[in-house]
């Protein structure tokens, strides 16, 4: 008799979202629980087989390596805060060659980066991709000729994204549905005590699909996220928005208690934190390209705002990144590093 069950791969990258996969998993569990078949067989791997570090911190372990032969229906790629830093051929080659037998294939939070680099999407022919909205735009740095969705997800023939988070689940929904029946996504969506969302649903709903569309705020919003390397004046701005600066400034007050050109220093140094966390861009590259006049006024507005400069923010990152890098090392320096303190006492030291 014929095997029927849908198999699934979900390959993690360093600083994956923990949350995605749990959904990911639980919804397939519960498919098989409630259906009392197994419908779906998952493995989780990693690039190595050794264990990922997650975005939380905590250590999540593989069942295996990019190596497995066993032929999948679909594969997710689960990235998080690295996703230019992981991009190893490896990794693309594996994608390309699932894809190549006809997988479905797809990307959770900011796995599009991997798919767009091994020239999955992207491309002239397929550029709509669905990644977390934080990371849109330091992904056209990358990929100019991609169309970034304001969806949770979508779900195109053998090409599938979500923007990550809840969205997982949305995403997960659908493909049980395409491979089990609408009867037992929906199933599987009430023990989870979730509505379905279409897939165009807006990952924010400040943020309008069309810049002429929504509410004052949300436009005034638009426009200075997509001007961040030369601000805008609030003269212009009111030209750009056609309103007067006077409801300018009243809109903004009203929503987020700040005239509207303290929020777009707010706006823009968010940008700059996303370009820490997404790009190896330099310090002063940064500045630039949020529209600091010279470092060293960016730095001083980024520490008043998060309490800390860009580059120690930038090394803390880093110092995550370097853990995902042979982690039993890592993992067994700790335990010694744990244990040697108990002997000495060290650890009940309180002072520097």
């Amino acid at each position: 008799m014929p095997d029927s069950r849908t198999r699934f791969a979900f390959v993690l990258q360093p600083e994956f979202p923990l949350t995605a996969l749990i959904l990911a998993c639980d919804s397939l569990r519960i498919a098989n629980q409630n259906s009392g078949r197994d419908l779906f067989e998952w493995q989780v791997l990693s690039e190595d087989g050794a264990d990922v570090h997650a975005s939380n911190g905590m250590w999540f372990s593989a069942d295996g390596d990019l190596a497995q032969d066993a032929p999948v229906d679909v594969c997710l790629l689960f990235q998080g805060n690295l996703p230019t830093q992981n991009l190893s051929r490896r990794l693309l080659g594996y994608l390309r060659t699932v894809a190549r037998f006809g997988a479905v294939v797809g990307g959770v939070d900011t796995g599009a980066y991997a798919l767009a680099q091994a020239g999955l999407v992207a491309t002239e022919t397929t550029p709509e991709v669905v990644l977390h909205w934080e990371a849109v735009p330091t992904f056209l740095e990358w990929f100019p000729e991609a169309r970034p969705l304001n969806g949770i997800y979508v779900s195109t023939g053998n090409r599938v994204h979500c923007a990550g988070g809840i969205a997982t689940l949305d995403l997960m929904l659908d493909l049980i549905e395409r491979f089990a029946g609408e009867a037992m996504a929906s199933e599987v969506a009430n023990a989870m005590v979730h509505t379905r969302r279409a897939p165009e649903t807006q990952q924010r709903l400040d943020q309008p699909l069309d810049s002429q569309e929504g509410s004052l705020v949300s436009r005034l919003t638009r426009i200075m996220e997509q001007n961040l390397d030369f601000p805008l004046s609030l003269d212009e701005l009111a030209e750009g928005l056609n309103t007067p600066k006077r409801t300018l400034a009243r809109a903004s007050e009203t929503a987020f208690g700040i005239s509207p050109m303290r929020l777009y220093l707010r706006i823009r140094l968010q940008a700059a934190r996303n370009y820490l966390f997404y790009e190896d861009l330099s310090i002063k590259e940064i500045a630039t390209a949020c529209g600091f006049s010279a470092p060293a006024a960016f730095t001083r507005s980024f520490k008043i705002q998060f309490g800390v400069s860009p580059s120690a923010f930038r090394a803390e990152v880093r110092k995550r990144q370097r853990l995902t890098e042979h982690p039993e090392i890592h993992r067994i320096i700790g335990r010694s590093d744990r244990r040697d303190n108990a002997v000495s006492g060290t650890d009940s030291l309180a002072g520097p």
